[in-house]
């Protein structure tokens, strides 16, 4: 759009620019000899105040700052993730995803009414930090208050109504013609969810971790009468350790051999999906067409990635759909990278298989990265291993941009290598069906062996019930 940021270095209205034939004083009646030089006095806009770029003038020299506006939300979601994370496994599950959703609500309040683009750029990166901390710790939440028989199907509904969000935004989009509109619409449902306060209990399991013996109790007999059943009596052999409480930090994701081969890992993991899913996403978004309508159907492409882990997650486990799906987004996007463009319905159906693929491989992660993790670090882990999934928001437009300006197939290729790769190191992972969610570091360090023993012992055979 060059043209659109430039003007003839002329001014037109001078005493000596004839408004009857105003190119007469130049050389030849023609303005192909005059320089150009930048736009003075602003811009028109078809539809003013419809996006941040219109409202900011975010346009021409300052259309990087567009790009920016992403880059500060991952920024926010990255922070978000070390500090809320950390947060949650100390103060809580429940008090931290009230204070977050709260902080979120507030601050896209006032990025929808910011005066001006210093203030939108802060609180956009403030509602990145408490929207991190929303998602994260709802996650935790359901996965540790259901046994280990609903965990799967908890940890992929979830994912299926994020997609149902993601399908409904277009809509919202169409339907709202501004950006302040659409942020107060996506943004207002944060204070509906301070209602949870009533509604949503601590999780027992970190009441326990706390030693708070009594109020896990509580809240499990309180779940239990609301079921209409009866506390089983394993739950009379749960006691609470004399061992001191201790505050979760990274050294303890690395310390030893079993929690840092899955730190590692998963962090790989995280990274390889966003990186891939985000790259595909913004691959399909440079075809022309219509931008509410290829919206939405990226999005339903989303739906079948999760009714497919549904449907076999609980038969063949966790690992080996995870494994599979992440090496087959490699291998599909290898080979559209190499299908030629007159067959376009054959590249077309093969990128698709890919986005399906990388979204099973991305709703896994969840899963596998809670279920890896002890009760005492697993909300801090995710939040540290998720962290590389932003920063692979980051990396992802560059990367595809950058590349594609080299050959355009050849962001496909690079994405093939991180899959192929990140699939063989998921192999080192074991299989969580039907274990217990660990609750101390031993109990990770444990995992490995666990899979190939007959039985289970006595403690994990009660964790199974909560």
């Amino acid at each position: 759009y060059g043209h659109q940021c430039q003007r003839y270095d002329i001014e037109w209205n001078t005493t000596s620019v004839s408004c009857a034939n105003p190119l007469a004083h130049l050389t030849n009646n023609s303005l192909g000899s005059t320089s150009l030089t930048t736009c003075q006095n602003g811009w028109l806009y078809e539809q003013p105040h419809s996006t941040i770029a219109s409202e900011y003038n975010l346009v021409c020299a300052k259309d990087w700052l567009v790009d920016l506006t992403q880059s500060v939300l991952n920024l926010g979601f990255l922070i978000g993730a070390f500090t809320l994370g950390y947060t949650a496994d100390r103060y809580g599950r429940i008090s931290t995803y009230l204070f977050s959703c709260f902080g979120a609500g507030l601050c896209g309040l006032i990025v929808a009414f910011a005066p001006n683009f210093t203030v939108f750029l802060i609180f956009r990166f403030l509602q990145g930090v408490f929207g991190k901390g929303t998602w994260m710790t709802s996650f935790v939440i359901v996965t540790e208050i259901v046994g280990s028989k609903q965990r799967r199907i908890v940890g992929i509904v979830i994912q299926m109504f994020f997609t149902l969000g993601v399908m409904i935004l277009p809509g919202i989009a169409y339907l709202i013609p501004t950006w302040q509109g659409i942020q107060l619409a996506t943004t207002l449902p944060n204070f509906i969810f301070l209602l949870y306060y009533w509604l949503v209990p601590e999780s027992p399991r970190w009441l326990l971790s706390r030693k708070e013996g009594d109020k896990a109790m509580s809240v499990m007999h309180s779940i239990a009468k609301q079921n209409g059943k009866c506390l089983s009596s394993h739950y009379s052999e749960i006691i609470v350790t004399d061992e001191e409480v201790t505050n979760p930090c990274f050294l303890d994701l690395v310390r030893t051999p079993q929690m840092r081969k899955f730190t590692l890992i998963l962090m790989y993991a995280w990274f390889t999906s966003a990186v891939v899913y985000q790259g595909l996403v913004l691959r399909l978004g440079i075809i022309e067409g219509n931008l509410f309508l290829e919206f939405f159907v990226t999005a339903l492409m989303e739906l079948p990635a999760a009714l497919l882990i549904l449907l076999i997650i609980d038969r063949i486990g966790r690992r080996l759909p995870f494994v599979i799906s992440t090496i087959v987004a490699g291998i599909s996007c290898l080979i559209t990278a190499f299908l030629p463009e007159d067959i376009l319905w054959l590249k077309t159906s093969v990128s698709i298989i890919a986005r399906v693929a990388i979204t099973m491989s991305f709703e896994l992660v969840y899963l596998v990265n809670s279920e890896l993790y002890p009760t005492t670090l697993r909300n801090f882990g995710v939040a540290i291993c998720s962290g590389l999934c932003d920063i692979g928001g980051i990396v992802a437009p560059f990367l595809l941009y950058r590349l594609a300006d080299i050959w355009v197939e050849l962001p496909l290729i690079v994405y093939s290598i991180f899959c192929v790769l990140c699939g063989i190191l998921l192999m080192l992972l074991p299989e969580t069906k039907g274990v217990s969610l660990p609750e101390t570091v031993e109990d990770v360090e444990q995992l490995q062996g666990l899979n190939h023993c007959c039985g289970e012992s006595k403690h994990q055979e009660i964790n199974s019930y909560i």
